[in-house]
C-alpha cells in the first residue's frame, strides 16, 4: 500500500489553516527552465489529482512558473477546489525567458500580479500569498505594504515572504503578520538556519525550496525529505515533480522513522 502524506503530521498556518506538513510544489508543471508548457499537460493534471489522493492539501505555485502555466494547470485540474485544499502562490518576479528571473516588487506590479493569480486560479481570495523575493530597487516595507493592502481588500487571506534573512523577516512582520517563510534549505544548504530558528520561536511555517538537494551524497529523495520533516516541527517541504511515480516516492518520506533515517545518513556519510 502506498503511504500517505498524512503521516507527516499537520501544521496550522497563522494558527488557522491546517495543512499536511508534506506539500506539493508546482514549479515543475512547466517546460524546461520553468518556461512554457510542460511536455505532457494531462500527466501534470494526473500528478495533482494523485497528490490530493495521497493526503497532500498544500500546493505551492507562483505566477512566474511558466509564467502563468502552473497556476492555469492547477485550476484546470482541481477547480472547484476541495474545502481542505490550501493553494499558496507568489508574486514578485518577471520572466524574460527560460531560467531567467528578474525581480519586480513594486507595489503596482504586485497588485497586478495578485489580480492575475486570482483570475487564473479562479478564486476570490488567495489562501496564502507570498512575496517571492527581495527587490533591491524597492524599499522592502513598501513591497510588503502592498501585500498588506491586498489583505485589507480581502484578496489575500494570509501572507508569507521568501528569500529573506532574519532582518528582512523582522521588517516584514513590522508591516503585517507573516505566517510562512520560503527559503532555500536542504541537507546540503543550511544557510537559513537562523531564519528557521526564528520561525520555530514564533511558530511561523518554514517552506524549504530545493528540498531534494542532498549535495554530493546519493541519498534517495525520500531520505532527504524525511530529514527535513524531522529537522523541525515548523518545516513544510514542498517537493515538486511532473511524475506520479516520483510523487509517490516522495510521499514515502512521511513514514520514515528516526532510526531508519539515522541509519541511511550514517551509510551516506
Amino acid at each position: 500500500m502506498t503511504p500517505t502524506a498524512t503521516h507527516a503530521g499537520t501544521f496550522k498556518l497563522g494558527g488557522e489553516l491546517e495543512v499536511c506538513r508534506l506539500g506539493f510544489g508546482a514549479m515543475r508543471l512547466t517546460g524546461d527552465g520553468i518556461w512554457g508548457e510542460p511536455a505532457d499537460r494531462e500527466q501534470c493534471k494526473q500528478v495533482l489529482h494523485r497528490a490530493l489522493e495521497l493526503g497532500i492539501n498544500l500546493i505551492d505555485t507562483a505566477d512566474s512558473y511558466g509564467p502563468e502555466v502552473s497556476e492555469e494547470i492547477i485550476a484546470e485540474a482541481l477547480h472547484p477546489y476541495p474545502d481542505e485544499l490550501v493553494i499558496a502562490t507568489k508574486g514578485g518576479f518577471l520572466r524574460d525567458g527560460p531560467s531567467q528571473w528578474r525581480p519586480d516588487c513594486r507595489p503596482e506590479h504586485l497588485k497586478e500580479a495578485c489580480e492575475g493569480s486570482l483570475r487564473r486560479l479562479k478564486v476570490d481570495r488567495i489562501d496564502l500569498y507570498q512575496l517571492h523575493t527581495v527587490d533591491p530597487k524597492v524599499p522592502y516595507e513598501e513591497s510588503v505594504g502592498a501585500i498588506k493592502e491586498l489583505q485589507d481588500e480581502g484578496k489575500i487571506r494570509l501572507a508569507g515572504v521568501s528569500n529573506v534573512d532574519v532582518e528582512q523577516l523582522a521588517a516584514a512582520r513590522g508591516v503585517t503578520e507573516v505566517v510562512s517563510v520560503q527559503n532555500r534549505y536542504n541537507l546540503a544548504d543550511r544557510r537559513s538556519d537562523d531564519v528557521l530558528r526564528q520561525c520555530e520561536e514564533d511558530t511561523i511555517g518554514f517552506i524549504p525550496w530545493a528540498p531534494l538537494d542532498a549535495g554530493r551524497t546519493e541519498l534517495p529523495n525520500e531520505i532527504a525529505l524525511a530529514w527535513l520533516l524531522q529537522r523541525s516541527p515548523v518545516m513544510l517541504p514542498i517537493p515538486g515533480t511532473s511524475s506520479v511515480e516520483h510523487l509517490e516516492e516522495n510521499v514515502r518520506a512521511a513514514e520514515i522513522d528516526s532510526e531508519t533515517l539515522a541509519e541511511a545518513l550514517s551509510r551516506a556519510a
